[in-house]
């Protein structure tokens, strides 16, 4: 085995040192000695493991052990280093011999043990005489560390009135020293302060209940709780917590009023919903376990009721019904107070709620007056006379001043002219003849007030229905269009008609339909009453011609069930038409109505040809029109322009003829001669005829233009600043003509009209157009 191995073997025994009786005990032995020291001798090595106390006060270096190699002749050719953990500081070695010294003072909850190296050399030629190896210097504990709670302070909730041996809660305490070495860290727990209602279990520090306690006496306990070292043995040390015990509620008291009697006092003019007062029981409880209900016992719980202030758990007493204070002037409600939630294990105890009486009284108060009933409901029959009895309402003052009322219909102008009230009795009739059919029903509103005190009114609606008459008479619900064919045959329906009757019949309208009297010989239509409030037309013969007799008037006569009975004569207008083989109503409704407009087929296809080619002749003449507008001069446009000039010159007035000199205004000076109006016609007509040989450019045209400038500047009516003329002057270019109408009635030859004759009546007017003769 080499020394390197040795040298480990030794390291693994100095870590099980503690855990050796033998080992403790001598070390115990030692504990007076300042370093224990444990040699053996190896080849090659003479080395140790070594202890030294903690927190042990030095003077001067101190020697921990000694290293020394068994080839060391002590000659002082050996020289022994050290290197490692606080080599240098905190432990130096003598180079010579190989002792090692401790410098300062070592704490082992700072660091238990050191690692350390060391070497031998030949100091003449610097090499290793023996291989380097490791040992430990460990730090042995001492009792220097108290125990400490470091989790606290402490808090605990526990329910108040909790069995003995209920847990509350674990304290902890840790103690610095080695817990591997000793008694230094054990612990032992003890309570100073918090008896007799809490104790701690010595060694795992769980304190616990050992007496009940009631929330309502005290709610919170400071618990004092000592951690001791050495198992609490003289001389260890020791370290304390305070623990805050808070009690919580529990459901175990019953609310308790602290009256028996509560007077309250309510005006009998008070409405429904009105509060009356406040009661309030305690309960010693908080929170939810303290939360109440009060409830109303007895038949006096359909006059009042009561309610719960959450907040503030007070019972609000409310007016359910309105009271009456002739009727009833006092009242003894009672009234319980009940905890919402119940506690299980205090039900042994009782029940939890209490109950005390409120008196209460009712205060005499001026009532309006009150009406016999709610609301009344009268009939008249529709046509009753005027002052005809409807019915009576009635009212009486609820005080004992027993005021006499006095009646009267209000809201409505309309029904106060159809109605009436008796303001003494209340009786109510008629002051205009009342229509079903108008208005079946009437709300009357009725004012009852107290002669003694106006202010005192109340009002009833009365309904009053009005009984139906059979006086209308049925009749047909719309205008009927009926059409028969030409080619109807005998027997045929045409039609089928209803009626109406604005009466309101019980048992359900029922009409009957026939023929009125003096159609009873009609041979060309009957009627057939289909006993179910419709008849059907049928023709009475076949076939039928417009051009004989387009209509025919067909009275019917109604009649109801009613009673009495009603007749009414409505005459049907039949119209006869040309129908096509499958006789369509629709071409028949068609050809009728061309009939009644006096037009056949062919006369309507012809205005409508005449339309079509007049609108088209008259749109043709826009378009010309337009066009010719637009291509009047096109070679030429810049020899014609128009010039505008503005003069900003104003006159006198009308009195003033000289400070404005017209003149002034002509762009050359003119000599006007006065000229009598020439006959413009005959020249327009020649200088027409020129123009259809001549264009734009030739000197007729020219000319034409000359004379006319000519002749508007010599127009002493002209205005001299702006002048709009016309010139009837028609050019040549169209292959086409002429298409104006200057010229028709310039032809040295006379036209022959007659040819739109000869095409017939319808051009018969065009040729009148053109030939009035």
């Amino acid at each position: 085995m080499n020394c390197y191995t040795c040298l480990s073997l030794l390291l693994t025994l100095g870590q099980l040192w503690p855990c050796l009786p033998s080992m403790q005990n001598h070390n115990t032995h030692k504990m007076n000695q300042p370093f224990a020291t444990l040699q053996r001798v190896k080849r090659g090595w003479v080395w140790s493991q070594f202890f030294v106390l903690e927190e042990q006060i030095l003077t001067e270096p101190l020697s921990v052990g000694q290293l020394k190699s068994d080839s060391d002749k002590h000659d002082g050719t050996f020289k022994y280093i050290l290197t490692g953990d606080g080599a240098g500081s905190i432990f130096t070695i003598d180079e010579y011999t190989g002792t090692i010294h401790v410098t300062q003072k070592l704490d082992r909850e700072e660091k238990p043990f050191y690692t350390l190296r060391a070497q031998a050399i030949n100091r003449n030629t610097q090499l290793p005489v023996e291989p380097e190896s490791e040992f430990i210097i460990k730090v042995q504990d001492i009792n220097d560390q108290e125990p400490k709670f470091l989790d606290g302070p402490y808090e605990a909730t526990v329910p108040e009135m909790s069995p003995e041996g209920t847990s509350v809660i674990q304290v902890t305490a840790t103690d610095g020293d080695d817990p591997a070495y000793g008694n230094s860290a054990r612990l032992l727990y003890s309570i100073l302060q918090g008896q007799p209602y809490f104790s701690v279990e010595p060694k795992t520090g769980v304190i616990r209940i050992s007496s009940q306690m009631d929330r309502e006496t005290k709610e919170q306990y400071f618990v004092i709780i000592q951690a001791k070292d050495m198992v609490g043995q003289m001389g260890g040390f020791s370290g304390t917590a305070t623990v805050t015990i808070n009690l919580s509620d529990i459901n175990d008291n019953k609310p308790i009023f602290q009256q028996k009697f509560y007077y309250m006092n309510i005006s009998e003019a008070a409405p429904a919903g009105s509060t009356i007062g406040k009661i309030m029981a305690e309960d010693s409880d908080i929170g939810e376990n303290a939360a109440m209900n009060y409830v109303i016992e007895g038949e006096e719980s359909l006059v009042f009721d009561i309610i719960t202030n959450n907040e503030t758990q007070e019972g609000i007493a409310i007016l359910k019904e309105r009271v009456d204070f002739e009727s009833k002037r006092r009242y003894s409600v009672r009234v319980k107070a009940i905890n919402r939630q119940m506690d299980d294990h205090f039900m042994k105890e009782g029940p939890f709620e209490d109950t005390t009486i409120i008196k209460i009284s009712v205060e005499d108060a001026d009532e309006p007056p009150v009406f016999t009933s709610q609301n009344y409901v009268m009939e008249i029959a529709e046509g009753a006379t005027n002052g005809s009895f409807v019915g009576a309402i009635t009212a009486r003052d609820p005080d004992n001043a027993n005021s006499p009322i006095r009646y009267s219909i209000v809201h409505s102008t309309y029904l106060k002219r159809l109605f009436s009230i008796n303001a003494h009795n209340g009786t109510i009739i008629i002051t205009k003849l009342l229509d079903r059919e108008t208005a079946a029903w009437h709300n009357v509103t009725v004012t009852a007030t107290e002669m003694r005190n106006p202010e005192q009114v109340s009002e009833v609606t009365v309904y009053v229905q009005v009984l139906d008459v059979n006086d209308h008479a049925p009749e047909f619900p719309k205008h009927y269009e009926i059409y028969v064919c030409e080619n109807a045959r005998s027997g045929q329906l045409i039609h089928t008609i209803s009626a109406v009757d604005k009466d309101d019949s019980v048992e359900g309208h029922h009409f009957y339909f026939t023929l009125a009297r003096e159609a009873t010989n009609n041979s060309n239509f009957t009627v057939r009453d289909n006993q179910d409030n419709t008849a059907g037309i049928l023709t009475a013969k076949n076939g039928f011609s417009r051009q004989e007799q387009f209509a025919f008037f067909l009275p019917v006569l109604i009649v109801d069930n009613g009673t009495p009975s009603l007749t009414s004569t409505n005459t049907l207008t039949v119209s006869v038409c040309d129908c096509d083989t499958e006789a369509s109503a629709q071409s028949c409704r068609f050809g009728a109505f061309m009939f009644s407009m006096g037009l056949s087929i062919e006369a309507l296809v012809a205005v409508l040809a005449c339309i079509l080619v007049i609108l088209v002749f008259f749109l043709a003449m826009l378009v010309l029109r337009q066009r010719r507008k637009q291509s009047l001069f096109p070679d030429k446009p810049e020899e014609f322009r128009e010039n505008i000039v503005r003069y900003d010159d104003e006159g006198g007035g009308e009195e003033d003829t000289e400070a404005f000199d017209i003149s002034a205004l002509r762009t050359r000076t003119v000599m006007r001669e006065h000229k009598s109006r020439r006959n413009f016609t005959t020249e327009i007509q020649s200088l027409y005829r020129q123009s259809l040989q001549v264009g734009p450019d030739s000197a007729v045209f020219r000319e034409f233009i000359l004379e006319k400038l000519k002749e508007a500047n010599a127009d002493p009516t002209a205005p001299p600043y702006d002048s709009l003329q016309t010139y009837a002057f028609e050019g040549t270019g169209s292959l086409a003509g002429s298409l104006s109408s200057l010229g028709s009635s310039m032809s040295d030859v006379d036209e022959n009209y007659d040819y739109p004759t000869e095409r017939g009546l319808d051009f018969k007017q065009l040729a009148c157009t053109y030939d009035p003769n």
